[in-house]
């Protein structure tokens, strides 16, 4: 578990997943993505409480489905449209567990995760983002 300013390779972290004695990987990479005029995304938060919040949902995570390795990247700072800010990925020996844990955490991480998001648009605008209602929907059918 990480959470820095630092870029990541995904391609990296998946190898040393892959190192594991597993049978199955599962990843997710999130953009910055260009909505609309938005030219970064700045991240904010307590380091400390940041840290212990994904360390426990990776303890979760890892009760909950047999996994044999679990990487969770989260970046912080001003993130220009196209970069890397979130890497999960989790390891398994079957694939079901390996996807549904990753898809799990990444769930978890977009609505929970204490970070305050704020968007950068080319007009000069600035606003902090709201938890969109779908995304709050995958989170509780977790039972999070």
């Amino acid at each position: 578990m990480r959470v820095s300013a630092e870029d990541f390779d995904p391609g990296a972290e998946l190898a040393r997943l892959e190192a594991l004695p597993g049978g199955a990987i599962a990843s997710f990479t999130g953009l910055v993505r260009d909505d609309g005029g938005l030219t970064a995304l700045h991240l904010e938060h307590y380091p400390a409480m940041t840290e212990r919040a994904i360390a426990d949902i990776v303890a979760q995570a890892c009760a909950r489905w047999p996994l044999l390795g679990v990487t969770v990247i989260h970046r912080h700072g001003t993130l220009p449209v196209g970069a890397r800010i979130v890497f999960v990925g989790t390891a398994s020996s079957h694939r079901v567990a390996s996807l549904e844990a990753c898809a799990f955490l990444i769930d978890w991480l977009k609505v929970s995760a204490p970070f305050w998001k704020q968007e950068r648009r080319s007009d000069g605008t600035r606003g902090w983002v709201e938890a969109a209602g779908a995304d709050d929907a995958r989170a509780k059918a977790w039972g999070k």
